[in-house]
């Protein structure tokens, strides 16, 4: 089977290409922005008849689109969101190829969800943010494109490779920097958002599976169970072995309130600075993970914590 995944060398890029390199049965071709693509193409400014020439002429069995950006303006998302998918769309229609598209969506198309309850495939997205509508946008073009298709809704990864700027990478960040200074409190804010946190791999293994699927439509990723940021940090903590408090700033979550990883020492009212969860999707995110289930064979494998040790493993690694 002849694979083109576009996206290799991001976040979970990076995972489902090792997947798939791990199946003798795969013949993987990489396409993106960076060098160590084997076939350098910029989505959001090249045209859908370079990629149509290019798609005839290796004649890819399956299309994966991990790419995309998670932050920026408005404008960059809709270029690296939307633009470029409708790109990659247009280009299958015009490919005598006939290839099956795999697009990567996210949980924030959702936005806001009802605490308690599990958000399923026919829930009406209503994101919060421009980021959930550039991917929502994305997932509409591939949904009314006619192609063989199907959306892989993720909702919050978590595992190696997590980015430093992302929740959980600034909680271990903020950790390892407490250790190092001997802290024995760290103080913390924005702990009480829940959100599902699913492994990287898992995420690659749910791409692998959906790539040799016939699977259509919408389908959730995650690991069907809420968990609050406060929690996942007491995880952290353990698992790096950090004897001292964890100090949760009191206040309702806002712009102005403290972020992740204030130490002691800092004065008492520190400057504004930005929630650590701008996603858009309010203060809980649970996804209903059956059509995974019973339309691919899927179901998370790696636990939390074992995401979470992986996460503090780098974060105690950096210099």
């Amino acid at each position: 089977m002849r694979v083109l995944l576009i996206g290799a060398n991001g976040y979970l890029g990076r995972f489902v290409a090792d997947r798939l390199l791990a199946d003798p049965a795969v013949q993987l071709t990489a396409l993106g922005r960076g060098d160590d693509a084997d076939v350098r193409f910029d989505l959001a400014s090249g045209s859908p008849g370079a990629l149509t020439r290019f798609l005839d002429a290796v004649h890819p069995g399956v299309v994966i689109n991990c790419a995309g950006a998670i932050r920026g303006g408005a404008r960059e998302l809709t270029r690296h969101n939307t633009v470029a998918v409708a790109t990659i769309c247009e280009a299958l229609r015009r490919s005598g190829c006939g290839a099956r598209l795999v697009q990567i969506g996210c949980g924030a198309e959702y936005g806001p969800s009802q605490p308690g309850s599990s958000t399923a495939e026919d829930a009406v997205p209503r994101p919060g943010g421009p980021y959930g509508v550039s991917k929502l946008a994305a997932t509409e073009l591939v949904l009314g494109s006619g192609l063989d298709a199907v959306v892989l809704r993720v909702f919050s990864p978590a595992g190696p490779g997590t980015p430093a700027g992302s929740p959980l990478g600034r909680l271990a960040e903020a950790l390892r920097r407490a250790m190092q200074a001997s802290d024995g409190e760290l103080k913390l804010g924005g702990l009480g958002v829940q959100r599902d946190f699913v492994d990287v791999r898992d995420v690659a293994r749910a791409v692998h599976a959906a790539s040799l699927s016939a699977a259509q439509g919408v389908i959730n990723i995650g690991s069907g169970r809420a968990v609050r940021l406060r929690d996942a940090a007491a995880v952290l903590a353990r698992v790096a072995g950090y004897g001292g408090t964890l100090h949760e700033l009191d206040g309702p979550p806002g712009p102005m309130r403290p972020t992740i990883g204030h130490p002691r020492s800092e004065p008492e009212h520190p400057a504004p600075v930005a929630y650590p969860y701008p996603d858009g999707c309010g203060s809980w995110q649970q996804a209903d993970v059956r059509t995974a289930r019973d339309r691919l064979g899927w179901r998370p494998r790696i636990s939390l914590e074992e995401s979470l040790a992986d996460i503090w493993m780098e974060a105690a690694c950096r210099i």
